[in-house]
């Protein structure tokens, strides 16, 4: 019997077609591979690529790198293959709390692959992990984990649970489906119901608990504050300074000393102003306004946080790892050391403050005619919240004391020049939307009262329109230059998402068609078609649904939401690191003719990758700790009635925003119980089989408030009464696009 011959012992050519000595090994070493057209040897690869003996010693170390980004693989029999010959992607998983998940490709940046449960082969949620492309089901993949190459969670929060022999833990993320196994010597004494973060010391085979060891006690999870706690655990926030950052922090001078202002210039005399929240933890632009004969003058005064945080020291290399400040209701995470973001970069009234001070001079529509940049010294002359500036803005002069005459007169001329630079980007195409923010309300004691709609006045719109004034006057002086610096870009929406919509504003009767040339001013002529009528929540909702997030960038292709061809941020460094980016090379720009770049491309690019992230993990992390607030408010209100408006709806029921009290709990389809409803994704919308009953964003219904679970942030509502389809919600809140 003649024995044949098995295509994988062939031998791969000793002389590879394209293989040059001159390239790295890890080419060389993928370029054999490929052209082998099966899996590999470790002998066969050194072969292949005539590496010499020292090339020899260095293979396996480039193969674990190339296994380490998912280009090879190793399979049994100790052979390499190709991930991509073989169907493999190497990307990180996120799991649902249903139990299946999905795997984003790191190399190929495609579509997600849908991971099914009994696929997940013991990975968990946040795992690197190889994937076998299994089948394609139109335009989505399915496929199975077939190795697990780096476990991501270290840590975890969850609740601690005693029991006879051993502990667990229970994690706070539903995602994460497991519990920590806690031997009695690493329970660090924690009580029942504590919540703590645990180290995973030991993941075990598939099926069994990992095993860890309690770190962290944080406490009563009733307690607002260790809410806060998790929500920065879980999300590791970086909360405390290193003891060279205090020490920094600690030499810092207490005072501002005549050498500080020598070579700046002196703005004491000039009567800026502070304008904030009531409850603002830092005070980083102080404003200025007055009329002249061809028009105005701004002077928009921004701490000059770049003076004391020197690059590469402690306090900046903290300030880079944070990325941004984190604002809870309850507690804050600074970029900063109090040192700074509350004294000595803090625009105080009546203290002596280092800035870089903006002064715009404008004509009487609005229009930029000259910028001066300098670096500056003001007294700030008042401390004003949004409240008491509208407050004077709505006043008699006869019914305003004399010594705040002045400060009326100049929040007047504010007012009258915001509207003015508020009607330029509006007739440029810069995008409003009606979409309300909460606001949390605390009692004397920390204590949660409520949560209502955050109500936007005149002195709001007043900063707004100077910050962006700011912030694009220098975008554009440093443009003009040709300057390298870290722009906020907001790109266009997603055509794809856009036809969605437009069929859907047509299907309720909107008069739309997309246009050949997306434009911000095309988004906002269908704002305002919907404005005031039924459908205007509807259409707002769903068309910021349709934009992209703003990022950072080097490359400026302008902010879409903005209508601006030139925009960055400049006006927050206590909170914001790329701010801080951005006055370091502008002070280094300031007033000469020959420019100097501070940061390569390179080095820009890897800011903005990082300062995105780290502004998206605030943004998660902030809302999280909102709807954990959520939650504890109606805890205690089951049964009771409230109005709102449907606000997402899926295929297992819809979402409903309250109307009184800023909350968004969801109907399930399991509680609608008169009809079999069908959800109509291209709708937006359930339909009742036999009644054709519908549940559509927008619409108006009175809910009960059915049950809360607290642990699983989940508020469930069931619908009492239903307004006719036709009635749908409004609302007068804006909100600027991406800024």
């Amino acid at each position: 019997m003649t024995k044949k011959k098995n295509t994988l012992d062939k031998k791969p050519p000793t002389k590879p077609k394209h293989t040059s000595k001159t390239d790295p090994l890890s080419i060389r070493i993928l370029r054999v591979m490929r052209d082998a057209g099966r899996p590999l040897f470790l002998r066969e690869i050194n072969k292949a690529a005539n590496l010499n003996r020292e090339e020899r010693h260095e293979s396996a170390s480039a193969l674990e790198a190339l296994i380490n980004k998912g280009l090879v693989l190793q399979i049994k029999g100790k052979r390499y293959g190709l991930s991509d010959l073989m169907h493999l992607v190497t990307g990180n998983i996120s799991v649902h709390p249903d139990g299946f998940g999905f795997v984003t490709p790191e190399q190929t940046g495609g579509p997600d692959i849908f991971i099914p449960p009994k696929a997940l082969k013991g990975a968990i949620h946040g795992d690197r992990v190889v994937v076998r492309i299994e089948q394609t089901r139109g335009r989505r993949q399915e496929g199975s984990v077939i190795r697990i190459l780096e476990r991501r969670t270290k840590r975890i929060v969850g609740t601690f649970h005693k029991g006879k022999d051993i502990a667990i833990v229970v994690p706070e993320d539903e995602r994460l489906a497991f519990e920590v196994a806690i031997p009695k010597k690493a329970t660090l004494k924690a009580k029942n119901g504590d919540v703590v973060v645990a180290e995973i010391v030991n993941y075990l085979p598939e099926g069994r608990s990992p095993e860890g060891r309690v770190i962290e006690i944080l406490g009563d999870p009733n307690d607002l504050g260790v809410q806060a706690r998790i929500v920065i655990n879980k999300y590791e926030l970086p909360h405390e300074f290193s003891d060279d950052v205090v020490r920094q922090a600690a030499e810092l001078p207490k005072i501002i000393s005549q050498e500080d202002i020598s070579d700046r210039k002196d703005l004491r005399a000039i009567p800026l102003i502070t304008i904030d929240g009531e409850n603002a933890r830092d005070f980083d632009d102080a404003v200025f306004a007055k009329k002249t004969k061809t028009g105005y003058v701004i002077i928009v005064a921004i701490a000059d946080v770049g003076h004391y945080v020197k690059e590469g020291s402690p306090i900046d290399e903290a300030a880079r790892e944070r990325g941004t400040s984190v604002y809870f209701p309850n507690a804050v995470v600074p970029m900063l050391p109090e040192t700074l973001s509350n004294h000595l970069c803090s625009l105080v009234p009546g203290e002596d403050r280092l800035v870089l001070a903006i002064e715009l001079n404008l004509d009487r529509q609005g229009n930029l005619r000259r910028v001066v940049f300098s670096k500056a010294v003001i007294k700030s002359h008042r401390r004003l919240t949004y409240t008491e500036a509208t407050s004077l803005l709505g006043c008699r002069t006869s019914d305003i004391a004399e010594e705040d005459r002045w400060l009326a007169k100049m929040l007047k001329l504010m007012k009258e020049l915001a509207l003015i630079l508020n009607a330029k980007r509006v007739e440029r195409g810069s995008i409003d939307f009606d979409m309300p923010e909460p606001e949390i309300i605390l009692g004397l004691q920390g204590n949660l009262e409520d949560i209502v709609r955050r109500e936007r006045n005149i002195a709001h719109r007043i900063i707004e329109e100077f910050m962006l004034a700011a912030n694009e006057a220098v975008a554009a002086h440093l443009a003009k230059n040709d300057v390298p610096t870290l722009y906020r870009v907001h790109p266009e929406p997603d055509r794809l998402r856009l036809n969605d919509f437009v069929s859907f504003a047509r299907g309720i009767g909107l008069d739309i068609a997309l246009p050949d040339e997306m434009s911000p001013r095309w988004c906002q002529e269908v704002l305002l078609k919907a404005a005031g009528s039924p459908i205007e929540y509807i259409i707002n909702t769903l068309l910021l649904r349709s934009m992209q997030q703003a990022v950072y960038s080097p490359i400026n292709i302008g902010h879409f939401g903005l209508a601006s061809t030139h925009y960055l941020h400049f006006t927050s460094p206590i909170r914001r690191y790329p701010d801080l980016i951005v006055h370091r090379i502008l002070t280094a720009n300031m007033g000469r003719r020959k420019k100097t770049p501070l940061y390569t491309e390179e080095v820009l690019s890897d800011l903005s990758r990082h300062c995105s992230q780290k502004e998206r993990t605030a943004m998660e992390a902030e809302r999280e700790m909102i709807d954990r607030l959520k939650v504890r408010l109606m805890a205690d209100k089951i049964g009771e009635v409230y109005e709102g408006v449907i606000s997402g709806v899926a295929s297992f029921g819809f979402f409903v925003e309250l109307k009184d009290v800023f909350i968004e709990g969801a109907v399930r389809l399991v509680d609608l119980t008169d009809d079999y409803y069908v959800f109509d994704q291209a709708g937006y919308r359930l339909v009742g089989q036999r009644h054709k009953r519908t549940f559509q964003i927008g619409d108006i219904v009175k809910v009960r408030v059915k049950e809360v679970n607290v642990a699983r942030r989940h508020i469930n509502f069931e619908v009492i009464e239903e307004r006719p389809a036709s009635s749908r919600a409004s609302n007068c809140n804006k909100t600027v696009v991406g800024g």
